[in-house]
């Protein structure tokens, strides 16, 4: 029998870690149909179908979930064995992977202060997207915001800051520069700002029991920095999460407008990749450490 066709299972492990062809292909910077034709590939090798399709929408069969989870698995050993072996791994960068909140609000306002602690480290920023998968052959760090804690295979997943989000606008919005609590007719009035959708903010209104019986409008952003410069410049209420916007908030660059929170069960969460190699793993080591002693400052 001829050996398993390596690159169709490379393919199949980022389809599965993705969920989707279409993200596969963005990852591995090819065609969508060259990713189905390794699939297509590994299936005939198989000689069975790794997907239930269903229109435009796969899913993964029993099978073929089981041979994902052990892909992932035996690849982050081969990749950890390969980073044993590189002959220049002491002058390797630490990567940390953060969500823009965290990598824009908190993370590179204090990099100065581990790059001052830890002179012989050199650090390389990346972004990571909320909602998708982190790239841990890439990152040794990562940053995230979930409703509960992360479980990945071989990673480490450490409690951050806490998430809860109150709603908070411009002074210029209100004539105000310190806290103040209107009443939720008035916030609502004042106009809505979104972070993607408008389930956070529907959460609060159910919260604060207000009645409204239209579809909530408001501008919609994709993430939570063009969100924060929307609020910023005075374009309506958005809801921040606190531990992020602390400084807007002493600096009075922000009012909060109300106690009434949502997102207490999200976190942020410090996900580690363990590295066999001793030198990298002190540097992980070094930066978890300085973390979370920098999260009170």
């Amino acid at each position: 029998m001829s050996s398993p066709p390596l690159k169709a299972l490379r393919v199949f492990e980022t389809v599965a870690r993705t969920g989707s062809f279409r993200a596969a292909a963005e990852v591995l910077c090819v065609t969508q149909s060259a990713v189905s034709h390794q699939i297509r590939h590994l299936e005939d090798w198989l000689g069975a179908p790794l997907f239930e399709r269903e229109g435009n929408r796969t899913r993964l069969l029993p099978h073929a979930s089981e041979l994902s989870r052990s892909l992932s698995l035996s690849l982050a050993e081969i990749d950890t064995a390969c980073q044993r072996a590189r002959v220049n791994e002491h002058n390797e960068s630490l990567v940390i992977a953060a969500i823009p909140s965290v990598a824009m609000c908190w993370l590179i306002p204090r990099l100065t202060g581990f790059r001052q602690a830890h002179p012989d480290i050199e650090t390389q920023m990346l972004y990571a997207m909320h909602g998708r998968d982190i790239n841990f052959r890439k990152a040794h760090i990562a940053f995230v915001f979930a409703p509960k804690p992360p479980d990945l295979p071989g990673i480490e997943t450490h409690y951050f800051l806490p998430g809860t989000s109150v709603p908070v606008c411009s002074p210029s919005l209100i004539g105000q520069s310190s806290k103040t609590t209107l009443s939720p007719a008035k916030i609502v009035e004042l106009g809505l700002l979104h972070d993607i959708g408008t389930t956070g903010w529907q959460t609060w209104i159910d919260q604060v029991g207000l009645q409204i019986s239209t579809p909530l409008t408001g501008a919609l952003f994709e993430d939570f920095n063009l969100l924060r410069a929307a609020a910023l410049s005075g374009q309506g209420v958005a809801l921040c999460a606190s531990s992020m916007i602390q400084p807007d908030l002493e600096a009075e660059r922000f009012v909060q407008l109300s106690d009434v929170s949502v997102l207490k069960e999200h976190a942020y969460y410090m996900l580690i990749r363990p590295h066999a190699q001793a030198k990298m793993m002190q540097k992980v080591q070094s930066f978890r450490d300085w973390a979370m002693d920098a999260r009170g400052t």
